[in-house]
C-alpha cells in the first residue's frame, strides 16, 4: 500500500512540474507586445530629466515612450500623429489629468479638461451652437473693436512720449478684456477690485499651471476665483430681473442655459464658473504669446513687415483702422500668422490618454497610457517643410495650409473633435486683426531705446512656449492715429 501511495505522488509531482515548464515555455515564447523605443530610465525620477522631446525623437524615432516620473508616456512626432487624431482617434479623446488643472476646473467640471462622454458632448454643443455661433461673434463684435482701438491709443501714447512699451504684458491685458468683457462686461484692466482681481488670477494661474503640486497655492487662487465668479453671477441675476430678455454678455446666455428645464444636462454654477475660468486663462495667455511671436519674427525680417505694411495700405488705406472685415482680403498677413504658429505653436503638446490599448506607427500603446503629440516637432521637420527653419510665409500662399486640423503636419490648434473650438475668432480673425493694426499705425524698434537691429528668438519655459525674454520695444508713428479716436 505505500508503493501505491509513493507511486501516485510521484506522478502527481511529475504532472506538477510539467505543468509549471510547459507554462513557461508558453510564456516565453508567446509574442510581447511591440512596445515604442525608450531612452535610458533613472530609478525614482524617470525621465523628468528629458525634456528635449525632439532630440529624443531624432535619435529613438517618430514614436517612443518614457516615463515622467512614475507615469508611463509616448510621445509621437510624425504622420503616425494621424493614427492617433484621426484613425484612432475614438481611443484617445480624453485628455491626461493633470491635478493643478484638474483643480481649477472644479474636478473636469468645464469643458477643456472635461472627460469625453455626453457631458463633454453637450458643452462642446452650447460652445459651437450659442457661444460662438455667427449671430454671437456679430454681437460682440464692438467689444473686440473697442478693445482693439484701447489698445492703438494706447500704443499712441507711448510713441508721442518716446518710451517703451513691454509687450508681453500689454498683450495679455487686451486679450484678457476682449475676453472678460466678452463673458462678464467687465475690464480686467479697470482700477477696480474685482478686475484686478481677474488679471491676478489669470496671471498666477497660468505661472501654477506648468507644475504639478501647489497644493495650498492652487487652493488660494481657487477660493479667490470661486468668490469673485459667484458675486459676478449674482450681479448678472439681479441685473436679469430687471432686464428681461436683454443679452449681454455670454454669461447672460450660460444663465439662461442653466435655467431652461428643457435641457438634457442640467448646466450647473460650478459648470459655468469652471468653464469661464478655462477659457480666460487658455484664450488670454496663448493668443497674446502668439501675437508677440508674429511681432518679433517680422521686426528680424524687415522686408517680409515692408509686404506685409504695404499689403494692409492698399487694401485698407491710410484712413481707418483696419477691422476684422479686412481680413479675408489680407492673405498676406494671414500667412504670417500662420507661419508664426507653425514655427511657436502655443500648444507645442497635444496631450491624450489612450482609453484601450491600440498600435500606433507598428507599436503597441497599451490602455490609459499618457501621449503628447509633438506639434512643435512636426513644424520643424525637414520631412514635410522645405527650409524648416526659415520664416517664409509664402509657402502657405502657395500651397494653402489650413490650421483647423486638416494638415496633421500643422496642428497648431488641435485636431478632430478635441480641437480648439475657438480657432476660426483667434486664429483666423482676432490674430491678425490685433497684429495687422499694430503694423499699420506703428513701426516697431527693438530695445528699451529702439536701437537693437534684431530680437533674439530664444523660447522659454511652459506649456504654451512663451518668449524666453519677453520683447521690449519703442512704437514710432507711422500715421495719424485720430481717426482712433
Amino acid at each position: 500500500m505505500p508503493d501505491i501511495h509513493a507511486a501516485y505522488f510521484t506522478i502527481f509531482l511529475i504532472c506538477l512540474i510539467s505543468s509549471i515548464l510547459i507554462f513557461k515555455l508558453y510564456k516565453s515564447s508567446s509574442v510581447k507586445p511591440h512596445l515604442p523605443p525608450a531612452p535610458f530610465r533613472l530609478p525614482i525620477i524617470g525621465h523628468l530629466h528629458l525634456v528635449a522631446f525632439h532630440k529624443l525623437s531624432n535619435r529613438h524615432g517618430p514614436v517612443f515612450r518614457l516615463f515622467l516620473g512614475s507615469t508611463p508616456c509616448v510621445v509621437a512626432s510624425s504622420p503616425e500623429t494621424k493614427e492617433i487624431l484621426k484613425t484612432h482617434e475614438n481611443d484617445f479623446l480624453d485628455r491626461t489629468e493633470n491635478s493643478v488643472m484638474d483643480f481649477f476646473s472644479y474636478g473636469g467640471k468645464g469643458f477643456m479638461f472635461a472627460r469625453y462622454g455626453s457631458y463633454w458632448k453637450f458643452m462642446k454643443k452650447i460652445i459651437m451652437s450659442e457661444l460662438l455661433n455667427g449671430k454671437t461673434l456679430d454681437f460682440l463684435c464692438p467689444v473686440r473693436s473697442d478693445e482693439i482701438n484701447r489698445f492703438i491709443k494706447y500704443l499712441s501714447q507711448k510713441a508721442k512720449d518716446g518710451k517703451y512699451v513691454e509687450l508681453e504684458g500689454e498683450l495679455m491685458k487686451l486679450t484678457s478684456n476682449v475676453i472678460s468683457r466678452s463673458f462678464m462686461s467687465k475690464r480686467c484692466s479697470e482700477e477696480e477690485d474685482e478686475s484686478e482681481d481677474i488679471t491676478k488670477i489669470i496671471v498666477e494661474t497660468t505661472e501654477i499651471a506648468d507644475f504639478q503640486g501647489f497644493g495650498n497655492i492652487s487652493k488660494d487662487i481657487h477660493c479667490r476665483f470661486d468668490a469673485l465668479m459667484e458675486r459676478i453671477m449674482r450681479e448678472h441675476e439681479e441685473a436679469r430681473k430687471q432686464e428681461k430678455g436683454e443679452v449681454k454678455d455670454l454669461l447672460n446666455i450660460l444663465l439662461d442655459i442653466s435655467e431652461d428645464d428643457s435641457m438634457e444636462i442640467k448646466l450647473t454654477r460650478e459648470n459655468i464658473k469652471a468653464l469661464v475660468q478655462e477659457i480666460l486663462i487658455a484664450g488670454t495667455d496663448t493668443s497674446a504669446i502668439t501675437i508677440e511671436w508674429a511681432l518679433a519674427e517680422l521686426i528680424n525680417h524687415p522686408n517680409m513687415m515692408k509686404k506685409a505694411v504695404e499689403e494692409i495700405d492698399k487694401v485698407v488705406g491710410k484712413n481707418r483702422l483696419l477691422q476684422e472685415s479686412d481680413i479675408p482680403n489680407l492673405p498676406y498677413l494671414q500667412a504670417i500668422i500662420k507661419e508664426s504658429l507653425r514655427l511657436h505653436p502655443t500648444g507645442p503638446l497635444i496631450p491624450r490618454q489612450s482609453t484601450k490599448d491600440c498600435t500606433v506607427g507598428g507599436y503597441h500603446i497599451p490602455a490609459n497610457t499618457t501621449t503628447f503629440i509633438n506639434v512643435w516637432s512636426m513644424g520643424r521637420d525637414p520631412r514635410h517643410w522645405e527650409s524648416p527653419l526659415e520664416l517664409r510665409p509664402e509657402r502657405f500662399k502657395e500651397n494653402q495650409l489650413d490650421v483647423r486640423g486638416k494638415h496633421f503636419k500643422l496642428l497648431p490648434f488641435g485636431s478632430g473633435r478635441r480641437m480648439c473650438p475657438g480657432t476660426s475668432l483667434l486664429g483666423l480673425l482676432m490674430l491678425p486683426t490685433i497684429l495687422g493694426a499694430m503694423i499699420q499705425c506703428f513701426e516697431w524698434k527693438a530695445g528699451e531705446n529702439g536701437n537693437l537691429a534684431t530680437v533674439d528668438m530664444e523660447e522659454g519655459v511652459g506649456i504654451t512656449l512663451p518668449r524666453a525674454n519677453p520683447l521690449v520695444c519703442v512704437p514710432i508713428a507711422r500715421l495719424d492715429p485720430v481717426w482712433v479716436i
